[in-house]
């Protein structure tokens, strides 16, 4: 097998219906760049890790399966410490993101290597949730930049690009997924927007409340508005690789 010239990490949980399919269409939409697929089961308990085994995918899929429910960040952090790329896209296990949108947005980087661009992020043009999470979102989004300046308008998009190493140099919390161009940018790397698709989902149904995500959306914030006050660093050069090392 090829050497894969990226990996994608797609956390799932309770996604039984999906992930087969998800995975499958992962695997066709990157087999040019021979992408190492993460699958990586949040703690389900309705048989999800069962349907990634009973699939037998072959070698460019791994999964790894939490004993317990950890949270998405968790899941997120599982998959990059296993990805062997210096490049990781993530997206959800739901079916709502196209891989085809990673594909695109891995040619927005050199794969060989870190520079400027610390993530390239996903903005869903033509989102399929209800109004009441639509509403809820641009809300949050708008405090979120007052806060933070990290002009990013979709962070709760799954589809995300971006190093191994500069992901493991973050300070990790339960919602860091939600802040990876904030602090990308605040590490010293630029972040890249580009506009993707978001489908329906075929099958279950969504894990978070418009009123959760509220109340711990705001005490995360408060959260990582300290974090960044408590953490400088000197130079994105730090994390960057020499061209061509792998």
């Amino acid at each position: 097998m090829a050497d894969p010239r990226f990996s994608i990490v797609i956390p799932s949980f309770n996604e039984a219906e999906n992930i087969t399919a998800v995975v499958a269409e992962a695997l066709e939409a990157t087999e040019d760049h021979a992408a190492q697929i993460i699958v990586v089961d949040d703690g389900s308990d309705d048989g999800t890790p069962d349907k990634v085994r009973e699939a037998e995918f072959g070698d460019r899929v791994t999964l790894i399966v939490h004993p317990n429910r950890a949270g998405k960040s968790a899941a997120l952090r599982s998959g990059f410490l296993s990805a062997p790329t210096v490049w990781v896209g993530t997206m959800d296990g739901d079916g709502q993101d196209n891989p085809a949108d990673l594909v695109r947005m891995a040619g927005e980087v050199d794969l060989d290597t870190v520079a400027e661009v610390g993530v390239v992020a996903g903005v869903r043009e033509n989102r399929t949730d209800g109004d009441s999470r639509k509403t809820a979102s641009r809300l949050a989004n708008g405090l979120r930049q007052r806060m933070l300046n990290d002009n990013c308008p979709d962070t709760a998009c799954g589809l995300k690009f971006m190093p191994r190493d500069l992901f493991l140099a973050m300070p990790f919390f339960d919602a860091l997924h939600r802040y990876f161009p904030a602090f990308a940018q605040h590490l010293g790397f630029t972040a890249k927007y580009v506009p993707v698709v978001n489908r329906p989902r075929a099958a279950g149904e969504s894990k978070y409340s418009n009123f959760g995500r509220a109340v711990a959306g705001f005490f995360d914030l408060m959260g990582v508005v300290w974090l960044m006050r408590r953490t400088h660093v000197p130079s994105q050069q730090l994390l960057m690789r020499p061209e061509g090392r792998r």
